[in-house]
């Protein structure tokens, strides 16, 4: 072999090594998107299955009590109240809990995974 066809053969395997490199980074990132999504995915699924599992049992709690006990009348000031402190309550432990479980609940990245720890919007939203 003459040194030309070396250069040349080396000079192929060189770019040939760049084009799978460049393959092999877009594979990475098609990869962690998948990651995520499916980390989204089922962490949904699971909050999902807490929701029925917790609705299914309040059917069946107020089943035997709807039989027996009054409904409570419409104008009971009482009533509203309870229910509205426990609406903000909810909503709050609600978005605590979205971003616990790695999700922003900032206006900027609302529901997207956060993948960089914590997120000073997120945290100044949670601090109102």
């Amino acid at each position: 072999m003459e040194k030309k066809d070396i250069f040349a053969q080396i000079h192929e395997l060189e770019t040939h090594m760049g084009d799978l490199h460049q393959e092999l980074g877009v594979l990475k990132l098609v990869v962690k998107e998948l990651l995520e999504e499916n980390q989204r995915l089922w962490m949904e699924n699971q909050q999902l299955r807490k929701v029925l599992h917790h609705e299914h049992h309040e059917h069946l709690e107020a089943l035997p009590e709807a039989e027996g006990e009054s409904v409570p009348a419409a104008d009971d000031p009482d009533l509203f109240s309870e229910a509205k402190e426990n609406v903000v309550g909810e909503g709050y432990d609600n978005l605590a809990r979205l971003y616990h479980e790695g999700f922003h609940i900032c206006n900027v990245y609302y529901g997207h995974l956060r993948t960089e720890g914590d997120c000073l919007f997120c945290l100044s939203f949670l601090n109102k």
